[in-house]
């Protein structure tokens, strides 16, 4: 889609009422219906076109739309409800949105030398629709889902669309929602499951506009109007679905590898960590670990390596540790399940109506993974193979699996068709939103309140069925860095959870300081696992670093209390992990700084992210403590720190009440009376127990 031209594309006009409602007003434009109605308060959607394809639960039922008032003015119509006023012009055709007579967003202003506007407000184009939005000078616009990069996407050319990214050094990403923000007021979320280009300012196109293609013959506009980026992501997620909470042992650590390749070298990790005394909630067997690679994914164990999977986890169980394992939408045509699947009109298909045999690429691979076999997908838009996925995992469950690890889901090509008829243009994007969904759904029928899932891909929406992490990172300290980022990119998409692979995926293993380096960052973050192809345990990097190690993750259990408190504050989208600019909305100094966040309201962090524990940081306005000596630091500047390796960048807002819990080896050894051990008071006057 970066191939458009939208400066030579024409702009549409002829505007003119059809229907005044009480609650929606329908005009033509263009010879298309156009929809403008106030879903929420603080909300006016813009619907431009006919749907081209199925509906998909991306939306919330939002009940009925607000009353609306439309008033014809000699220039277009002035179309109100409440505060919000959506003025209409036409010749072209373009709108203005305003709250309380202050204007929120409008149409694009940038004129040209020949024509009204350098971009059109809205076109037709050969994919789709196209629209073009003013943005002031300076304005910074952030969201726009998992993405690795500057978190201001000003200046960039963003895809939503999503990919198997093989690392977090692109702009491609496994994880997007086309839904952006700035915090001068306005959101803007673009409905839809196809594929979306996003010219945020980019100056190839005009610095002053954000421009907008969507692969649809529907513009679905949801456009918000709030009280800065709290509020923008309250509105955001009422529309999309509220963020379910994570269980308590979800704050733990996971452990995994890639991958453990026998029942009894993962059992004896698992014992290790015991022994040693590392805190540990999950273990996690990845694809390989516990399952024939040829004839996968079809809920069942490998049964050469695992002929008795119950006692397996029952061991598990013994060390009070949970078992997690991976799964995929996809079956291997080497398995039975293929042509059961296929027989019954499951699998997604070709034009032709036979099964659509997905063929992995082996370049990416190389000798480090096995090939994985041709395959067929599940195709969730069908209500009966998507309750039969579900219901599959009782299998699972019986067996002892407590959660699972739902990879993939990226791999939808175009030319595949669905049982609800859309082809992989429509379904690319929203197949790991049904996919994801669907296991969290198995997964709270069995385990109730105990369930979440640990998904790689995700859409507008993901944050119903939490959580996420992020993909594959290179084993390199920019690896973490962009990690880091992703993290961040995707809590202000309205995604409150995030993990990355601490120590990197792929690469190698981390040397000894960039593998602490990314277990500190870790353990100040939503969710914390140790993963990667290779050594991952901490007792592999030596006893000083198994030591320093164990510490962090003490500090992590001793935290959970404190998590817990976040994710309460995270019912409505507000992530745990909060950038500068979701953390310190008055305080624009900050925004720059895009690998620092606040970990939910009061604890500042600073990642190392260079060898030899460099750090520069800039500390947000206010009075903080450091986290280690307790003393207190004037914020609202620029900072440089050489950190010891056993230290990260921490400090605590004056006036927190700061819950620590007990060291413990797993959250099995917490109840509601001794969770919290002690509690820090920040005090004016200082530190107090």
């Amino acid at each position: 889609m970066s191939e458009l031209t939208p400066h030579t594309l024409t702009p549409l006009s002829s505007l003119y009422l059809v229907e005044a409602g009480e609650r929606v007003a329908r005009f033509s434009l263009a010879g298309e219906p156009l929809e403008i109605s106030f879903p929420l308060t603080g909300v006016v959607r813009v619907r431009l076109g006919e749907q081209d394809g199925a509906s998909y639960p991306i939306l919330v039922d939002l009940g009925p739309s607000a009353p609306l008032n439309v008033e014809d003015r000699e220039t277009g119509y002035l179309v109100t409800s409440g505060d919000l006023e959506l003025e209409l012009l036409d010749e072209p055709f373009q709108f203005v949105l305003r709250s309380a007579n202050k204007i929120v967003f409008r149409s694009t202003t940038d004129g040209h030398f020949r024509r009204s506007f350098r971009l059109p407000p809205f076109a037709s184009t050969q994919k789709g629709l196209f629209a073009a939005f003013h943005l002031d000078s300076g304005d910074p616009v952030f969201g726009l889902g998992e993405k690795y990069g500057p978190l201001n996407r000003r200046g960039q050319l963003v895809i939503s669309h999503n990919e198997d990214a093989l690392g977090v050094n692109a702009e491609i990403s496994y994880k997007n929602a086309p839904f952006a923000w700035s915090p001068s007021g306005w959101g803007l979320f673009v409905h839809t499951p196809a594929d979306v280009t996003h010219a945020v300012g980019y100056p190839q196109w005009s610095h002053r506009t954000y421009g907008l293609e969507v692969e649809s013959s529907e513009l679905d506009l949801f456009l918000i109007s709030a009280d800065g980026p709290a509020e923008i992501l309250e509105r955001y997620t009422a529309l999309t679905g509220r963020p379910a909470k994570p269980p308590r042992w979800s704050y733990g650590l996971w452990l995994s590898r890639a991958y453990y390749k026998t029942a009894d070298e993962a059992f004896s990790t698992a014992q290790t960590l015991r022994e040693k005394r590392i805190p540990c909630d999950v273990f996690t067997l990845d694809g390989r670990a516990w399952l024939d690679t040829q004839t996968r994914f079809a809920f069942e164990w490998d049964a050469s390596r695992y002929p008795d999977p119950k006692d397996f986890s029952d061991k598990l169980k013994d060390l009070n540790l949970r078992l997690c394992v991976w799964e995929y939408p996809l079956v291997s045509v080497n398995h039975p399940l293929f042509s059961e699947l296929a027989s019954r009109g499951w699998l997604l298909t070709d034009k032709d109506g036979e099964p659509y045999i997905y063929h992995w690429d082996p370049a990416p691979f190389g000798d480090v993974l096995t090939a994985l076999p041709p395959s067929g997908l599940v195709d969730f838009t069908q209500p009966e193979a998507y309750a039969w996925y579900a219901r599959a995992h009782d299998r699972l469950f019986d067996s002892g699996i407590d959660i699972i690890k739902s990879d993939f889901g990226e791999q939808v090509p175009r030319d595949a068709h669905a049982a609800n008829g859309d082809d992989g243009r429509r379904l690319h994007n929203i197949y790991p939103l049904l996919y994801n969904r669907c296991v969290y759904e198995a997964t709270r029928e069995r385990f109730g309140d105990d369930a979440m899932v640990w998904a790689r891909s995700g859409w507008s929406g993901s944050q119903t069925a939490p959580i996420q992490w992020g993909g594959d990172p290179e084993v390199s300290w920019e690896g973490l860095a962009g990690s880091i980022r992703g993290g961040l990119s995707w809590g202000m998409s309205g995604c409150p959870y995030y993990s990355h692979d601490i120590g990197g995926f792929y690469g190698g293993n981390p040397d000894p300081e960039l593998y602490v380096r990314w277990v500190q960052a870790g353990v100040l973050s939503s969710h914390c696992r140790m993963h990667g192809i290779g050594d991952r345990e901490p007792w592999a990097f030596g006893a000083e670093v198994e030591t320093i190690v164990r510490d962090w993750l003490e500090l992590r259990y001793r935290l959970i209390p404190y998590l817990e408190d976040c994710a309460d504050q995270s019912v409505t989208g507000l992530p745990v992990m909060r950038s500068m600019v979701v953390a310190c909305p008055d305080d624009p100094a900050a925004w720059a700084f895009d690998e620092q966040y606040l970990l939910g309201n009061d604890l500042f962090v600073a990642p190392v992210l260079e060898p030899e524990g460099d750090v520069r940081f800039y500390l947000p306005k206010g009075t903080w403590y450091d986290f280690w000596t307790e003393e207190p630091v004037t914020g609202g500047l620029v900072l440089e720190r050489k950190v010891s390796l056993r230290k990260a960048v921490l400090y605590v807002r004056q006036g927190t009440r700061l819950p620590l819990g007990p060291v413990v080896q797993h959250t099995g050894e917490l109840d509601e009376a001794n969770r919290i051990e002690t509690v820090k008071l920040y005090g004016a006057e200082g530190v107090t127990t």
